[in-house]
């Protein structure tokens, strides 16, 4: 028959866990497992079987309840004495591992500033995206915002809503891609864009002006690839919708701007043209003193006074605001002040190109 603590004195040995050789055990089983760890992610994931809820010493914690009460005070010493034993140990290796670490890293991210290093750049931006970003960058001090729109548009933003009909001719001159063949020519014909036009008429339709805004992006149209042209390219056009905007505003801009990219010498000059959604047009040509064959003049886009047509088809009316747009070739600028000759050299892929342009970021 058991004896309960009432009638039977303090026996350690009828408490497994709470013997003295039992809870010595538990210590140096512990301290043997923590110093075996060889990192803190193992040391981390043996802790519990030491110092968890059924670890040794917490199951001799547990047994004290059954003792009579005389020895409750010294078994529970003991347990305490040897979980603050194996609590230090696990920190003592804690700390060392994370030492260890440390010095493992100093070691493998050691950097010998001593070793020559080779400083020529490996590659650079490329040109286009550079003249890109200094057309945006004029034009910001401007104060002109930056629109960007989809490259594939209903023809509706492509030709219709700049006075382009259906069965104008211009569409035809355009050489456009077209998405859907079967709607040709009809509305609901889509189209990867000709021209960056379609950007501003995203921009009318969605702001009230006044309307500052340039719009550079990659164009798409049927040529076929030689030195001078490509299937696909790059443009910025410009739109201005204002109360009292003029040739005279257009043209100083466009001076302005020809400075800006090709020196301080370039002007510009307006020669009588026709483009469907501008009234009246021009083609704009740039004094370039710096062409590799002597200072001459050379086309570089088109511009006008945007069509009333096209206003009231954005919802603006023609009678209160009028406005200019222009449109140039990005690549066209690049060949220009790089002197590269043969556009074909911008989309071949050679890494080369860039660095022999000589181009920083």
């Amino acid at each position: 028959m058991a004896m309960t603590y009432r009638s039977d004195p303090y026996d350690p040995k009828e408490a497994a866990y709470l013997s003295p050789q039992a809870l010595d055990d538990a210590i140096a089983t512990a301290e043997k497992a923590f110093a075996e760890a060889g990192d803190a992610d193992t040391l981390a994931s043996i802790k519990h079987l030491h110092l968890g809820d059924k670890a040794p010493i917490s199951l001799a914690r547990r047994e004290i309840g059954s003792l009579p009460p005389a020895a409750k005070a010294d078994a529970g010493k003991r347990v305490n004495t040897a979980r603050q034993a194996v609590t230090v140990a696990y920190e003592a290796r804690a700390e060392v591992l994370a030492a260890e670490a440390a010095q493992r890293v100093l070691r493998e991210e050691t950097v010998d500033v001593t070793v020559p290093v080779d400083r020529r750049p490996r590659g650079a931006r490329h040109p286009l995206t550079l003249t890109a970003e200094r057309i945006a960058d004029f034009f910001t001090a401007m104060g002109y915002q930056i629109s960007e729109g989809p490259e594939i548009e209903p023809e509706w933003f492509s030709f219709d809503a700049l006075n382009i009909g259906p069965d104008h001719p211009a569409r035809s001159m355009m050489d456009t891609f077209y998405l859907d063949a079967a709607g040709r020519g009809a509305a609901s014909g889509l189209t990867l864009r000709p021209h960056t036009s379609s950007v501003q008429i995203h921009t009318m339709l969605t702001q009230e002006p006044p309307i500052y805004a340039v719009s550079p992006g990659r164009v798409y149209r049927t040529d076929e690839v030689d030195a001078t042209h490509s299937p696909v390219f790059h443009q910025t056009e410009g739109i201005v919708i204002d109360k009292g905007i003029t040739m005279a505003h257009l043209k100083g801009t466009l001076d302005h701007w020809a400075k800006a990219m090709f020196g301080v010498q370039a002007r510009t000059r307006l020669r009588p043209s026709y483009f469907p959604f501008t009234e009246p047009s021009a083609e704009v040509d740039v004094w370039f003193a710096a062409h590799r064959d002597g200072p001459r003049w050379i086309e570089w886009g088109g511009c006008g006074m945007v069509n009333p047509r096209v206003l009231r088809a954005c919802g603006i009316d023609p009678t209160i605001y009028s406005g200019f747009a222009f449109g140039m070739g990005i690549d066209r600028a690049v060949m220009l002040r790089h002197g590269v000759t043969d556009m074909r050299d911008m989309f071949d892929g050679d890494v080369r190109f860039p660095l022999a342009l000589g181009t920083e970021e």
